[in-house]
């Protein structure tokens, strides 16, 4: 099936007891057994390793990114957490430098004391990443595009130096999303989402999770167990309603991700022409750096380059020009997250603090579902 139907169907399979279209939400936390005590088969224990709707979710993410079996959490960071977690303590991870920074931020403050390292390297470097490479590194994790620079990593070519060396890669899909990016056709292990972003749309739920290849893996299937465990002991499950929400939220993602992506291209083209905007990262403008191989990985569903709907931009006359920019937008809100229905733009270095490697003039944004003709104009009065 294609991607627009499995999104509408995958996970879907109504409710037999009363004949209803769409999934019941089943909140109860326990489930009953059969009266002689025995487990009842096809039926939940308990909500914490499982529950209907959870169960439900987990097949349609799966069925999006063409994998064999999704794992959802309560947030993005839990589902990158369950990733380190299950490489065991004293790996070494190479992550991008140009990363969402609360990635980093989870190997240097709560796994300090669990020996797990990690080297940041420009992940469009091939050489930087070989020379990177430890004993004891076990993962190399992608993010493309970067956040939020928007450089696009050749997943192809990093998979390729990460087989040769038993390494497993790792690809935050969060921003591309499985609409313009299919990871596992460029050979990688896991798939991680911010399922908070594109795949919720509307900034009302926060969750995550993980996604493991359909092909065999590579270790026997014992990283995915580990993170299946890390899940249902470790309890940073998503709850029933959260689950419920984002499954119903999942039947217009094949709608809504055209549009993002149609509006950000017509903006970063109006924004790369505007005199106040020193430079605009956006891999669909043909003068981008990154153009040819977002060409090759970022496709639409209809087969067309297609370029999603984030990017940043940096503003003339620094940090203070940038900050009175967003402030001057009307439609566009400030505010942090993304892959929402409104448009939203971020001042990143004021939210990532002192040891922040964003640009003090960068704004992130994403770029909503509204017409676009009221977009441009937005931007046009908070230029004057």
């Amino acid at each position: 099936m294609k991607i627009e139907t499995l999104a509408i169907h995958a996970g879907n399979h109504g409710d037999l007891t009363s004949g209803a279209v769409v999934p019941p939400l089943i909140l109860s936390t326990t489930f009953e057994r059969a009266n002689d005590g025995s487990l009842v088969e096809g039926r939940d224990i308990y909500t914490r390793a499982s529950n209907p709707n959870r169960r439900a979710l987990e097949e349609k993410l799966a069925a999006l990114e063409g994998g064999s079996e999704a794992i959802a959490f309560a947030s993005g960071q839990a589902a990158t957490m369950s990733i380190f977690h299950a490489l065991g303590a004293g790996s070494h991870i190479i992550l991008p430098d140009d990363i969402y920074y609360n990635t980093k931020v989870i190997i240097d403050n709560l796994y300090a004391n669990f020996g797990l390292t990690c080297t940041e390297v420009d992940m469009t470097d091939l050489s930087a990443i070989k020379r990177a490479i430890k004993k004891n590194t076990k993962l190399i994790w992608i993010e493309t595009p970067s956040n939020p620079s928007l450089k696009i990593t050749d997943i192809q070519a990093v998979v390729k130096i990460a087989k040769a060396k038993d390494i497993l890669v790792a690809c935050d899909n969060t921003w591309a999303t499985s609409f313009f990016t299919r990871p596992f056709d460029f050979g990688v292990d896991i798939i991680m989402h911010s399922t908070t972003k594109y795949f919720g749309g509307h900034s009302d739920i926060l969750g995550g999770c993980v996604i493991l290849p359909a092909l065999p893996a590579s270790d026997g299937g014992v990283l995915g167990v580990a993170i299946r465990t890390f899940q249902s002991v470790g309890g940073a499950v998503p709850s029933p309603f959260d689950c419920w929400l984002l499954n119903r939220s999942l039947s217009t993602y094949a709608i809504r991700m055209p549009v993002h992506a149609k509006n950000a291209m017509k903006l970063a083209v109006f924004l790369e022409n505007q005199p106040q905007i020193e430079k605009v990262n956006y891999p669909g403008l043909k003068s981008n750096q990154y153009h040819r191989i977002a060409k090759k990985q970022m496709i639409g569903a209809d087969g067309v380059p297609c370029f999603g709907g984030m990017m940043s931009i940096l503003v003339k006359g620094g940090e203070k020009q940038a900050l009175a920019l967003a402030s001057n937008l009307k439609i566009f809100k400030h505010a942090t997250s993304l892959g929402g229905v409104e448009s939203l733009i971020e001042h990143r270095y004021s939210v990532e603090g002192l040891h922040s490697k964003s640009p003090e003039n960068l704004l992130r944004i994403s770029v909503g579902i509204e017409n676009i003709i009221d977009l441009i104009a937005d931007f046009e009065q908070a230029f004057k």
